[in-house]
């Protein structure tokens, strides 16, 4: 069988097993080296950016090729600790902190954004502080730039709501609403814009009540009698504001459309009795005498034969 004997420099020895008659000799093993003799450091990955820990990783080598075997061929009581030591205990440089880009001000037509540029520089695994912008040696990010450069389509401009109409009652406001470019220099035709989002032409609108119908009175007309007593006539109706007839005015407060009027008279007498005579109106004088207006001077004067001796 073969004995493994661990020693300063250990050596492995390959004793035959009892008597030879069985016919088989025993391999030899591997040589092998102390444990540790070959030790190398080997940088542990721990810190990359501020002071870190290098540790020593021991491994059981041969003697004769240096190869790496497996550590039950050394003795495991002469296998020294694995130290481990301080590395990169320079402060940290100072380093650019780029955030992400926030969104753009404007859809299109050209607008901006901007991010966050820090300079920092790493004290410990999570802790930094902040430096002026000097302090970074590289060159500095920009912080803003330009974006969605391209034009936005056309759009509806709505000009500013006209007056209520009518003056008064219920009513509508009118504007006008046109198509246009993003930067308003072009009109475009109505089917280039949306017409789902096209703003109203016309809203209802109300100013208030409307006045009552009034009577509205014209001037009066001439005398009807060319001497003595007459009667003269004027125009009396019913009107809207907006000047329309109406039949809402109150009859209790119409004004008179006839009056009675007086016309000097001539101090000539009239001596010819055949320049008297009625007007040539059916049956206009027959009413006259019948209702006795004979006694006032214009019927007089239109009846004056009828009204003779009356």
């Amino acid at each position: 069988m073969c004995i493994f004997h661990g020693c300063l420099f250990p050596t492995i020895y390959c004793i035959p097993n009892p008597p030879p008659s069985s016919g088989h000799q025993c391999n030899s093993l591997p040589l092998a080296g102390r444990a540790g003799q070959l030790a190398s450091f080997k940088a542990n990955t721990i810190a990359a950016a501020w002071t870190g820990i290098q540790k020593q990783e021991v491994v059981c080598k041969r003697l004769d090729d240096n190869s790496i075997v497996q550590n039950n061929y050394c003795d495991p009581d002469g296998k020294p600790p694995e130290n481990q030591r301080a590395c990169n205990t320079e402060p940290c440089p100072p380093e650019w902190f780029i955030g992400d880009w926030l969104e753009c001000s404007k859809t299109c037509d050209g607008g901006m954004r901007t991010r966050t540029v820090l300079c920092i520089r790493k004290i410990g695994p999570s802790e930094e502080e902040t430096l002026d912008y000097s302090s970074c040696l590289t060159h500095r990010p920009i912080e803003k730039e330009s974006c969605n450069n391209q034009s936005c389509p056309p759009q509806w401009v709505a000009l500013d709501w006209s007056e209520c109409t009518p003056k008064c009652g219920p009513g509508f406001k009118h504007r006008i609403v046109l198509c246009k470019s993003s930067d308003l220099s072009k009109t475009f035709p109505a089917a280039h814009c949306p017409e789902e989002s096209r703003p109203p032409v016309r809203i209802r609108c109300s100013l208030g009540r409307c006045p009552p119908p009034r009577w509205v009175t014209g001037d009066w007309g001439q005398c009807s009698a060319q001497c003595g007593l007459g009667q003269q006539m004027r125009t009396v109706q019913c009107l809207s504001y907006t000047g329309q007839a109406s039949s809402d005015c109150p009859e209790t407060v119409r004004p008179p459309s006839m009056q009675q009027c007086e016309s000097k008279c001539d101090s000539t007498p009239i001596s010819n009795t055949e320049e008297c005579k009625d007007v040539n109106k059916v049956a206009y004088c027959p009413l006259v005498l019948k209702f006795k207006f004979c006694s006032r001077a214009y019927f007089r004067q239109m009846c004056c034969k009828t009204c003779q001796g009356h």
